[in-house]
């Protein structure tokens, strides 16, 4: 894959841009007291350092993030064992709670830090006291509002749980501009270590709990351990001690960024929460319980593969404002990338959704199967629009994101009041039509903001939905005729069915062109020189 730098990215005069498509930057260089830039904040690499620090960020970052899913799944499986459903569906509860201030919490600062071109230590430390205030006021409006939640739920127990989660805001309120420091110097090895051993104590930690009778308690305290222990790494790591904060130093571009972005997450994460929502005020946690599952197994895997993704393409992508034909070129390279490997394993997961189920979870989950494959499909179709996201940050479009959120926020509204008639499987059938109708609108609406390859990525994309719907059908029909084995004889069968599929396709020329790319761009980043 081409990697490259914009000409202000090499300390070359800045070209004022007189396109809106492309977007506007926000830059620390308004600080009108002159101040040094914070430490570590030196000059972007240029052309050929940037792609070699990406290609490697990359790698390193795919890396964490493998070993961290291996964990996850290692977790869901554990603990699927030792906990029932309600102890999940209470969690998740109070989980979607506390992620509405979440959103508030971090105020769209972090990502304004990590793409502003320059940022001074005044302006860094002027953040992180934002960041802290916010995460104290969070947590005492929650200790106030653990109540009334519990009673619209109707499950007292949602008292404690919300109560002692507040602690989680002010937790991710101190590390927050750490974390960015640690982004914005491209240093994803410390995040991507930081983030592993953070999962590997919390794991530990609840297991323990677990056996020990906890219940519910052993997932809350999966939570507060893992926000202590991401706290103290991205500190240390970060070796930096905020000074006090003060006026003038030009945060004003930062803190409007900011907030044009978190009206946008906020109407994000309740869309992508209504779900959530509506079974646990209509169905109790039991279901709820039973959705999280499939949730946890299915979506939170392929959110922590697609998240480092976004934390070396948001920075790159800011290097790459003034050259649109790079930027394009790595969208589409980018798309092919999570096509032909996260698209794929979730055609593979829908077709063998029961025994994969039952090899994973025990027998007693099997009302989870329906509700995997159907948020395979919901997964596939936003992985195939996700770099849209990469350029509304990487371009400072927050006010055009924040419109797009809100169209598609109606439109799940819509579909999961109508699936929520049918139940568990009917409220993840709404999660996915929604997805599905969300894609080709996505491009529609980028295109009309800035400037994409939208002929290219609807190509590479109706390709790679083409592999991973026929590979689907084929697992499931192998997983079928299979029926009389055992969970994992039909889980494998159903596999290898589906990677047949894949080897096949690979014979059509502008597949192996696509798979070739995917190739090249994966050695990339495994090189040690770019």
């Amino acid at each position: 894959m081409p990697w490259g730098s914009s000409p202000t990215s090499t300390g070359g005069p800045r070209r004022r841009r007189r396109n809106r498509s492309v977007g506007t930057r926000v830059s620390a260089a308004t600080d009108p007291s002159g101040g040094p830039l914070a430490p570590g904040d030196a000059p972007p690499p240029g052309r050929t350092d940037l792609g070699r620090v990406a290609a490697r960020g990359a790698g390193v970052t795919l890396a964490g993030q493998g070993a961290r899913i291996v964990l996850q799944l290692a977790s869901v499986t554990v603990l699927a064992r030792l906990l029932s459903p309600e102890d999940y569906g209470l969690l998740a509860v109070g989980l979607v709670v506390v992620g509405v201030g979440e959103v508030f919490r971090d105020l769209g600062l972090s990502t304004a830090a990590i793409r502003a071109p320059e940022l001074t230590t005044a302006q860094r430390d002027g953040l992180f006291w934002l960041n802290v205030a916010a995460g104290v006021l969070l947590s005492a409006l929650a200790l106030v509002a653990a109540e009334p939640v519990a009673a619209a739920f109707g499950q007292p127990e949602l008292v404690d749980v919300v109560r002692c989660l507040s602690v989680v805001f002010l937790l991710n309120g101190l590390a927050a501009q750490y974390r960015a420091g640690l982004l914005r110097r491209l240093r994803f090895g410390a995040v991507a270590g930081v983030d592993l051993a953070a999962q590997v104590v919390s794991f530990a930690v609840a297991v323990g709990a677990a056996v020990a009778g906890a219940g519910y308690w052993a997932l809350v305290a999966q939570q507060i351990v893992q926000g202590t222990v991401v706290l103290v790494l991205v500190a240390a790591s970060g070796r930096w001690v905020p000074g006090r904060p003060r006026r003038g130093v030009g945060l004003g571009p930062l803190v409007r960024f900011g907030s044009g972005l978190t009206g946008t997450h906020l109407v994000h994460y309740l869309g992508n929460n209504l779900d959530n929502l509506v079974l646990g005020l209509t169905a109790g946690p039991a279901a709820l319980g039973v959705y999280n599952r499939g949730f946890q197994l299915l979506m939170t895997p392929l959110n922590q593969l697609r998240s480092p993704a976004t934390t070396v393409a948001v920075p790159v992508l800011s290097r790459l404002q003034d050259d649109l034909g790079r930027a394009g070129d790595y969208l589409r390279r980018s798309q092919l990338a999570l096509g032909f490997t996260l698209v794929a394993a979730m055609g593979l997961a829908a077709g063998a959704a029961g025994p994969l189920v039952e090899v994973v979870l025990g027998d007693r989950w099997a009302q989870v199967a329906p509700v995997l494959a159907l948020l395979a499909v919901a997964g596939s179709a936003q992985t195939l629009s996700f770099v849209g996201y990469w350029v509304y940050l990487s371009r400072g479009l927050a006010g055009a994101l924040f419109r797009y959120t809100l169209l598609t926020m109606a439109l799940k509204a819509v579909c999961i009041a109508v699936g929520s008639r049918h139940g568990v499987v009917g409220v993840a059938a709404g999660y996915a039509t929604a997805a599905v109708l969300e894609w080709p609108l996505s491009l529609w609406w980028l295109s009309r903001t800035t400037v994409i390859p939208v002929r290219a990525l609807l190509g590479g994309a109706l390709r790679i939905a083409g592999c991973a719907v026929t590979a689907g059908a084929v697992c499931a029909l192998a997983v079928q005729l299979a029926s009389g084995w055992p969970a994992v004889g039909r889980l494998a069968a159903g596999l290898a069915a589906g990677l047949a599929v894949y080897g096949l396709a690979a014979l059509v020329p502008p597949i192996r062109r696509d798979l070739a790319g995917v190739a090249a761009w994966g050695r990339q980043m495994l090189a040690r020189r770019g």
